[in-house]
């Protein structure tokens, strides 16, 4: 009898701690880290805080770096072509467009992931894997200057060739160091939901890169922004009216015709007219077209309204183009406007485009990277009165039933399409979305901790009253006994 009584007391003695249990599950299930955790508060703090400052680092730049990559695909299938050219693969020329624009988007993707703290282990060990490619091949950049600009940020931030290296040195340390400590720190998404956040980003990206190839890019870095003022090379046989631009070690600086820098150490980049009163645009940017040997920039662009059919690479352009490009030179003669093509292709090529177009308009060749400076496209078109660039488009987003409407005029052909507008509602929509998909997160965790707090409480106060019902029990059945 007293053996029982003894393990009724002990299954008494459970119930009532059973509670208690329960109430310190989370601390009894903690691991060796938490532990130290706990026992070094300002230590864990300090690591938080470089965690997210390597995030923010790391994940900032490799976002940047996508953005303003994503902004001109046009520009980065030029530059892979470059790499490709200069690296002697020929055989991955075909995949140039491909990597123009999976390249930025994984950039984009990969650098919201590190900086929110999403897929803390996979994203580092993705950032790790491309920076071990890239590190490298910028310094092979570096100390053979293959390549003078790596592309790195587009056209929007032009870096030295060990400036970039060394930007990838500090770049991987950090991603290494999150490849290590990343799940010290807490993300801003949890689990469950970081793949709809990935999504999000992937169709922003995707939808700028799109706009830029099939428009142009939504933000111009270039220097033939719409509203520059053209000035053709031949316009003034003064050189004491215009500024050299030269370049060294990443860094601009104008120099007038007596004070011309060492050529040696440093690189011609431009020449602009001297600014003798203020303007509202930007400096005139020179222009060189040429028929045959004949510099014909001035004669060109002397007329108050031109377009201009820019083919970087006449050979690649589609057939189907033609009627659409023969259309919209009818519709622009009739405006009143002069037409010209411009291609850096050769002479055998510009007798085949006038076979096979039927072209009634001059062909001019220029330089390469000129042609592809003014404007993104093969082809695309130009629209420039009094000299100045009103707009720019790819041939094939202009809409051929535009030229039937009587409304429009050339200057106003193409104002269906305000890069500006779309920029800033592609922002908005994404931002919107994250922030939402982040409430939405939020109030989900809390109700789900709120829900396991009171299942815990309602567990605990059933134990404990079955504790209760037991001792009262027990204490009956040995005053029965007695």
């Amino acid at each position: 009898m007293k053996q029982k009584t003894e393990k009724q007391i002990e299954a008494v003695t459970e119930g009532i701690t059973l509670g208690e249990q329960l109430s310190d599950s989370t601390s009894s299930t903690t691991t060796v880290e938490d532990v130290k955790t706990q026992e070094h508060p300002k230590l864990s703090l300090l690591l938080t805080l470089v965690v997210w400052a390597c995030r923010i680092l790391v994940g900032g730049v490799f976002a940047f770096s996508g953005f303003v990559k994503a902004i001109d695909p046009w520009g980065s299938f030029y530059k892979f072509n470059e790499y490709i050219l200069t690296l002697g693969i020929d055989w991955l020329q075909p995949l140039s467009l491909f990597m123009a624009f999976a390249v930025p988007v994984i950039e984009f993707v990969l650098g919201v992931a590190v900086l929110v703290g999403a897929y803390r282990r996979v994203a580092p060990f993705l950032v790790v894997l491309f920076m071990c490619i890239a590190t490298p091949l910028t310094l092979w950049l570096a100390a053979t200057n293959a390549v003078p600009d790596c592309g790195c940020f587009g056209d929007a931030i032009k870096l030295s060739n060990w400036a970039t290296f060394w930007k990838n040195v500090v770049l991987l340390l950090g991603a290494i160091f999150l490849l290590i400590k990343n799940r010290k720190a807490s993300g801003l998404y949890s689990p469950a939901i970081q793949w709809i956040l990935i999504a999000f980003t992937f169709a922003f990206v995707m939808s700028i890169a799109c706009y830029g190839y099939f428009k142009q890019p939504l933000i111009d870095f270039r220097p033939f922004t719409e509203g520059t003022q053209l000035a053709s090379t031949s316009a003034s046989t003064n050189e004491a009216d215009y500024v050299f631009v030269y370049e060294k070690n990443g860094v601009q600086q104008e120099f007038e015709i007596n004070n011309l820098p060492d050529e040696n150490e440093w690189s011609f980049v431009d020449r602009r007219p001297k600014r003798t009163a203020p303007r509202s645009n930007a400096y005139a940017k020179s222009l060189s077209v040429f028929d045959g040997g004949d510099n014909v920039s001035d004669v060109l662009l002397s007329s108050d309204k031109l377009v201009l059919f820019l083919m970087p690479d006449m050979s690649k352009v589609s057939i189907s183009y033609t009627f659409l490009i023969n259309e919209l030179n009818d519709y622009a003669i009739e405006q009143g406007a002069s037409v010209a093509a411009v291609t850096a292709g050769t002479d055998r090529d510009i007798a085949w485009w006038r076979d096979i177009s039927m072209a009634h308009y001059p062909v001019f060749t220029a330089d390469d990277s000129e042609i592809k400076m003014i404007a993104r496209g093969n082809p695309a078109v130009v629209y420039v009165e009094n000299q100045q660039i009103m707009w720019k488009r790819t041939l094939g987003s202009i809409k051929s039933e535009r030229l039937h409407d009587m409304e429009l005029s050339l200057k106003t052909l193409c104002n269906d399409y305000d890069s500006t507008q779309v920029l800033d509602n592609l922002v908005k929509w994404y931002l919107l979305a994250i922030l939402v998909l982040l409430v939405f997160n939020r109030l989900c965790t809390l109700m789900a901790w709120s829900w396991g707090r009171g299942k815990a409480k309602a567990t605990e106060s059933a134990a404990v009253t079955d504790g209760k019902v037991s001792l009262s029990t027990s204490t009956a059945d040995e005053e029965q006994e007695k």
